[in-house]
């Protein structure tokens, strides 16, 4: 590995492309979700109303596990501490376990597979995330495929 593309792979760089690549999804989701929403229950009349349904709905729940971590990334690359490969590492990894989507298994896993299935952006935006997470693994965590 050249020392140009070893500091292209910075903790920072790691979590900046991660936080990207969620927000596309995250965004993605609101979208499906919101499409979701309105065929159910009818059009949402404005932006504040779909923010506080966003915030309080019990349809739109599923996606704070989402939203906490995109939190906790951002709180992680502005904090005080010096950002190190062992926590953009943690961070890495909640991101790969929160996005298994699942069948059977209740909760964000379902929600998520379900998303897949319908929606062709959802797909896109979590091969995108997917990129990111291999992009942040380090050499020696790297697969040999």
């Amino acid at each position: 590995m050249t020392e140009q593309s070893s500091a292209a792979n910075t903790p920072q760089q790691q979590l900046d492309r991660l936080r990207e690549s969620l927000l596309r999804l995250h965004k993605a989701l609101i979208d499906s979700e919101r499409v979701g929403y309105e065929s159910a229950f009818g059009t949402i009349n404005s932006p504040n109303h779909f923010l506080q349904l966003l915030l309080q709905d019990p349809w739109f729940a599923w996606l704070k596990p989402l939203s906490e971590l995109m939190v906790k990334i951002d709180e992680t690359m502005d904090g005080k501490e010096p950002l190190t490969p062992e926590m953009a590492a943690n961070l890495l990894n909640s991101t790969h376990l929160l996005l298994k989507p699942s069948e059977s298994e209740p909760g964000f896993g379902q929600h998520y597979f379900a998303a897949l299935q319908r929606e062709p952006d959802v797909v896109l935006a979590h091969a995108d995330v997917l990129k990111a997470l291999k992009k942040g693994q380090t050499p020696s965590s790297k697969r040999n495929d």
